[in-house]
Formats: C-alpha cells, structure tokens, sequence
C-alpha cells in the first residue's frame, strides 16, 4: 500500500467537514478528506434530504469538489464517523472512490475517539463495476 507521508492533515480536514455535516435525518454525520495529485486537500460532509436518495455523502461531497477544481486522481482518502468500528463508506460511494482513485490508495476510517483502520480501496471493494470494452 503506497505510504500518506501524513495523515493528520486529512484527519484533521475530515473532521472539519464532519463538524459541518447536515445530518438532521439519520443524525449520522460523517466527513471525508481526500489527498490529491496536486498535493492539495479536498474535504466533503454528508448532506442530507427529507428524500433519501438526494442526499449526497460525505465521500461523494469531496470527489465532487475536487473534480470541480479539476482535479481527477485522489491518493489517499480519510472517512471520519462517530461508530466503533469507524464505518466504512458505502458502496456507491466505494464504486465513485473506484472511478478516480486507484485499487492501491490507502482508505484510513477514523472515529471521533482516534480508533483508525486503514485498508486498500481495492478491498474495500473487490468487485467493481465494469463495463464491456468496446469493439
């Protein structure tokens, strides 16, 4: 797994965006940072809707972002939650960290108490989705 020289930028920019989260709904409030080619930090928290599926995590927040500003290959990833484990994103938003990011970039999942796990995005999710190649 390529190394983060440091992790305490994302951590810290994570929780950030996490005090910042609309989560009126599932009171779940999660922030997320990502590490960019351009060594710039991009974070995101969830916001949530009345109507569940307009909501937009706290993951998808930052990809969002960061393709904003033109940016396309994050490096690193940190997910910040209250849980213990600390959660793990979702799976739409494990295929959107798939899109950009490369099956090798460190995820580190971190709780509000400092418990942290950090995995390869490939195994957070194994089985992308894949289209056919054309031709």
């Amino acid at each position: 797994m390529p190394a983060v020289p440091d992790w305490e930028p994302l951590i810290a920019a994570a929780r950030t965006a996490r005090e910042h989260a609309y989560a009126p709904y599932s009171r779940f409030a999660v922030g997320a940072a990502l590490l960019m080619e351009d060594g710039s930090i991009v974070a995101g928290a969830n916001v949530e809707n009345r109507s569940y599926p307009v909501g937009m995590c706290a993951e998808r927040s930052a990809l969002a972002a960061a393709v904003t500003r033109g940016l396309r290959r994050p490096q690193a990833a940190v997910v910040v939650t209250a849980t213990s484990p600390p959660s793990p994103p979702c799976g739409m938003c494990r295929e959107a960290l798939r899109e950009l990011g490369a099956d090798e970039m460190p995820v580190l999942l971190v709780n509000l108490e400092g418990e942290r796990q950090e995995w390869r995005l490939a195994d957070l999710l194994p089985f992308r989705f894949e289209l056919p190649k054309p031709g």
